[in-house]
């Protein structure tokens, strides 16, 4: 795996701006993923060298869409087994990262990777997304923030945009399919203080798959009243 990995970097034009010892941890925390995917479910991939470049690098990619440099700070909504927050933590050591997730056990394992894996500056905790963006300190206060969720950009976008802080980017990762959604959720976006920027498409290495970034600038504070509840995000989108 660390060998698809340091490749993988390299052909992404990455493997110069991260440290040495990133492609190992990269394997590692790949490679405890799989281990306890055994017994939890945390991926539909099982395949070492497929976990390398679909999860690995291809959350990697994101240093291709932002600068991460710098003392910024990062909430992954959603994370589930950990990504794309994990990964950009160990390629960006001075990035300060948090994981949402609302189940309890993954969160366990989660804090305990990164014990594992030496890193600080990351934690992990157990909460909805909806809520959680209501407490002071998370609310308009992220640099970044991440989702690699299936849900629509309008559903995805009331739950993340609040996090951001003004000048920030919330940056959904979708496939190329997604050109429509932005479109559709252009109601949500400004309502709730962002302007969609141009979408960024790249391909991951030794695979034939190409996925997107929809980079969405927060230009005002949340406005009062959102996040709505989780029923009423899905029964009445933005």
């Amino acid at each position: 795996m660390k060998e698809i990995i340091r490749a993988g970097l390299a052909e992404l034009g990455l493997l110069d701006q991260v440290s040495p010892e990133a492609p190992e941890q990269l394997a590692e925390y790949g490679r405890l993923m799989l281990e306890k995917n055994q017994v939890m479910n945390l991926t539909a991939i099982t395949d070492p060298e497929q976990a390398a470049r679909l999860h690995m690098l291809d959350s990697a990619a994101l240093l291709l869409c932002a600068d991460f440099q710098g003392e910024k700070t990062l909430i992954d909504v959603g994370t589930g087994a950990g990504l794309p927050g994990l990964p950009l933590k160990i390629l960006v050591p001075s990035l300060q990262v948090t994981l949402l997730d609302s189940l309890g056990k993954r969160v366990d394992w989660l804090n305990q990777v990164c014990a594992q894996l030496g890193l600080e500056g990351i934690q992990a905790i157990h909460a909805r997304a909806e809520e959680q963006a209501l407490v002071k300190g998370y609310r308009d206060s992220f640099d970044f923030v991440t989702a690699r969720a299936v849900a629509n950009l309008r559903l995805l976008g009331e739950l993340c945009l609040p996090y951001v802080k003004v000048g920030g980017q919330f940056l959904a990762m979708k496939t190329t399919e997604s050109a429509s959604e932005v479109d559709e959720a252009a109601h949500c976006i400004k309502l709730l203080g962002g302007r969609a920027e141009e979408p960024v498409d790249y391909a991951i290495p030794g695979t034939q798959v190409t996925h997107r970034v929809l980079p969405i600038r927060k230009l005002a504070p949340t406005l009062k009243g959102y996040p709505r509840r989780w029923a009423r995000i899905q029964k009445q989108p933005l």
